[in-house]
């Protein structure tokens, strides 16, 4: 079965979707709610960054003893539901720091190579096996200190939206 592919009514540009994996739950409480308040403003402005969707999938955390071997069993999950040809982007505090405006250049960049998908990997503690680091194309960081999964998700979305906003023109982010 081939990709379906999702353009632009008006500019006839490809969409993508954005996918935030993440292993662990937000459980129900502000966390939770301010995640999907962020999500649910992107989605509802993605037109404008070439979205056409942003899922979050979350990814149950391995319960074996060894970190090696969790770090394994999580990672296998999460390639499972990356798409074919889709831009990987892994969360790490060693990664680069992008401020809010380079963030919108990259999905723009994507969009334009008609990529089907960017998906955003939030990590657990004991972190992601070599493959996916070897499969990023970003290696995203938020500042230098290390952020607990839920505390990262949650500025990812709230930087996605203001990325959309950016692009769009919108207010939301002053320069």
């Amino acid at each position: 079965m081939t990709d379906r592919k999702f353009v632009c009514a008006i500019t006839g540009e490809p969409l993508m979707r954005i996918i935030v994996i993440a292993v662990g739950r937000l459980k129900q409480g502000p966390e939770r709610e301010l995640a999907e308040t962020y999500r649910k403003r992107t989605r509802a402005m993605g037109r404008a960054l070439g979205v056409r969707e942003i899922e979050i999938v979350e990814i149950r955390e391995s319960r074996a003893q060894d970190a090696e071997r969790r770090r394994v069993e999580e990672s296998i999950a999460i390639a499972n539901v990356i798409p074919e040809r889709a831009t990987v982007v892994i969360l790490d505090e060693r990664g680069e720091s992008l401020d809010s405006a380079a963030l919108a250049s990259q999905l723009r960049g994507w969009r334009a190579e008609d990529r089907p998908a960017v998906c955003f990997i939030i990590g657990a503690a004991d972190g992601l096996a070599a493959s996916l680091y070897q499969r990023a194309k970003l290696k995203l960081a938020f500042g230098t200190a290390t952020w607990p999964h839920q505390l990262v998700r949650i500025m990812l979305l709230e930087q996605l939206y203001r990325a959309a906003s950016i692009v769009a023109g919108h207010p939301y982010h002053r320069v």
